[in-house]
């Protein structure tokens, strides 16, 4: 048995390894530069275009080009630089819910009290308290970004078909308006209403370029961004709309053929940090259902309490180092 003098001592460095590991794990990818992705995204917008034409036209369509592309570019730093954190209502607004921020809280205290009265029938009135908290606040703040990031992955999906959509009413001489419109009614959602959204700011009287521009607003994904750059582009240089979307559409296409590959290499690494994860707390919860006294010393005891929280924070770390190793910048 270690001697009393030595657990302070030991808790101090198991918990500085541990605080340290998180530090490292966290904050790594700025000091090595930034992820993969990012690092490439600015060695791509750093290139300079070489202008070789001699048409003056030309020449002014790149450069207007150039200037379309360095605002998207200086836009997306901006937000990436003021880490941009949606409010309540604009997440409400992405995960596709009606509700109002009051109907928001009214549903917070709904489920914090039904937490409380779930678990004060299990345990005691203070545990009860503390999971009515927790419930109050995560799981409503749980429930909508599940439905934000589902409505997200339906917009992906559904969104190259759209642009297929106008690449076809484009080349048959329809007017961009117009396929936007046949998008808006013939798309399924959430592409439907986004689209509706567009066409309405521009029946108010806005650009078709700026309306385009507040999609990547609503719908925060990489493929709305591309969109509203192709738009952007199209917009102030002109060029030809149907064959800029085309290749957008199967880029798109290609992205999401890629995210299907790396989802399928992943899924045995993905169901192995889960069975390792969850492998100590079933483990610890069948023992304390089987031998109480054998696994009770673990939270009577101040070694113990030591034991559970480095053990803890260790589990953690690992979880949350697997994670990274399995999700993968494209």
């Amino acid at each position: 048995m270690l001697s009393s003098s030595l657990l302070p001592i030991i808790a101090f460095l198991l918990a500085a390894g541990s605080v340290g590991g998180v530090l490292v794990a966290t904050f790594y990818p700025r000091l090595a530069g930034g992820s993969p992705f990012e690092r490439r995204m600015r060695a791509i917008s750093a290139t300079s275009v070489v202008t070789t034409s001699s048409d003056p036209a030309d020449r002014a369509r790149k450069r207007s080009v150039e200037a379309t592309l360095h605002d998207a570019d200086e836009m997306q730093k901006a937000k990436a630089l003021k880490r941009y954190k949606p409010s309540l209502a604009v997440r409400l607004r992405q995960a596709g819910l009606t509700w109002t921020t009051k109907r928001y809280y009214l549903v917070c205290l709904g489920t914090g009290v039904a937490s409380f009265l779930v678990f004060s029938c299990i345990m005691g009135l203070l545990p009860a308290i503390g999971f009515g908290i927790a419930g109050g606040l995560l799981l409503p703040h749980l429930h909508i970004g599940l439905k934000r990031n589902r409505r997200f992955e339906n917009f992906r999906r559904a969104f190259p078909d759209a642009i297929d959509v106008m690449v076809r009413g484009i080349k048959s001489g329809v007017p961009v308006a117009d396929c936007l419109k046949i998008v808006a009614v013939e798309s399924v959602e959430p592409v439907k209403s986004e689209f509706k959204t567009v066409i309405e700011d521009q029946a108010l009287g806005m650009p078709l370029g700026d309306a385009v521009q507040r999609l990547p607003d609503r719908m925060p994904v990489a493929e709305a961004v591309f969109f509203a750059i192709v738009i952007a582009v199209q917009t102030r240089a002109g060029g030809n709309l149907s064959e800029a979307l085309g290749n957008l559409s199967n880029s798109l296409r290609m992205r999401k053929k890629m995210q299907s590959k790396i989802k399928a290499m992943s899924s045995e690494a993905k169901a192995s940090g889960g069975i390792i994860g969850a492998l100590p707390i079933v483990v610890g919860g069948i023992l304390y259902f089987t031998a109480p006294d054998y696994i009770g010393l673990l939270f009577t005891t101040l070694p113990g309490n030591i034991v559970l929280t480095a053990s803890g924070l260790w589990m953690s770390l690992g979880i949350f180092v697997m994670r990274k190793m399995i999700n993968f910048d494209f």
